[in-house]
């Protein structure tokens, strides 16, 4: 079978975003003011060919935890869905 993984990678809340507050800044100068704590982080989508959604999920966290996120400074969260075959 086949899934889909949208997968996102945040920085921890501990820690300072320097992208996030600059953008927060930002926001003052168009007149925003009322948006503030933002948080910049990375989206990933992939695909996954597994025999079953828990052997995908633990494919995918295997590679978030490996390769695709700092868990020193980033957290990750993902959600699977089966890929529609046309």
């Amino acid at each position: 079978m086949k899934f889909i993984a949208e997968i996102d990678i945040m920085p921890l809340k501990s820690l300072l975003d320097p992208q996030g507050k600059a953008v927060t800044g930002s926001m003052k100068n168009l007149g925003l003011s009322e948006i503030t704590n933002v948080r910049i982080g990375k989206h990933i989508t992939l695909e996954v060919e597994a025999a079953s959604k828990d052997d995908a999920s633990e494919m995918v966290t295997k590679a978030c935890k490996q390769l695709l996120a700092n868990e020193i400074m980033e957290s990750f969260s993902f959600e699977l869905s089966e890929a529609v075959t046309a």
